[in-house]
């Protein structure tokens, strides 16, 4: 087990009403498998993704990457761990526009720390590696404006596995993308998940995909249904 959730709670204020987003949660996360979160919109599933990857903190319950808990350690260290061993793939590909395919890959990478010369020139071979890999070889030049959509969320992607994380956490992955490149991004998960010993974490309402994964949690109102 990579992954665990224990009890989780989040609640939100929406002027004098309290709202609850996720209500008394608990998972695991196995390596080299796929999770599927499942459940109509306003379930709960994203604000639950985001919990799991500490991006958001929640009222009440714990969250363990193998023997640590997330949300005890300071942020700096949660926000080590987010960028070392957690990758993140959303529905928006959160691209940043004045930056080439290379560059926006390269980022987690030199968001650890200054990176000069020869270590420079070992981060551009590496996203070129995995540019590569997702099979974007030859758009490593083209800013964001300039790609497609199914092409903006690869090179997500691969921003998210640069630095080979050991859970990916999907957010709807393919919820701007037609079919055909739904599919395409799906198979490129699937890929990346069997050639890894990473798990894949994947938030979605699409039954057709859930029935590919390992292991199905459905949300509904916040809780596991």
């Amino acid at each position: 087990m990579i992954l665990s959730a224990k009890n989780l709670h989040k609640t939100y204020k929406s002027g004098q009403k309290k709202v609850t987003a996720v209500n008394g949660v608990s998972l695991e996360v196995r390596k080299e498998r796929m999770t599927a979160i499942i459940g109509p919109s306003g379930a709960g599933k994203s604000t639950l993704l985001h919990i799991l990857g500490g991006l958001d903190r929640p009222t009440s319950g714990k969250v363990f990457l193998e023997e640590t808990d997330i949300y005890k350690i300071s942020d700096r260290e949660r926000a080590d761990i987010r960028n070392a061993r957690i990758g993140f793939v959303f529905q928006f590909y959160h691209l940043l526009p004045e930056f080439t395919a290379l560059e926006n890959v390269m980022l987690p990478v030199l968001m650890r720390g200054r990176v000069a010369g020869a270590g420079a020139q070992e981060v551009k071979d590496r996203a070129r590696e995995v540019l590569k890999l997702v099979g974007l070889e030859s758009r490593i030049a083209h800013k964001p404006s300039e790609l497609s959509g199914g092409e903006s969320q690869r090179v997500a992607i691969a921003r998210a596995i640069i630095n080979g994380p050991e859970v990916l956490l999907c957010d709807e992955p393919t919820g701007n993308l037609d079919s055909r490149n739904s599919e395409a991004i799906y198979e490129l998960l699937f890929g990346l998940k069997t050639g890894s010993r990473m798990a894949l974490v994947v938030v979605t309402h699409d039954e057709k995909i859930a029935g590919k994964a390992d292991e199905v949690i459905h949300i509904r109102d916040g809780m596991v249904a």
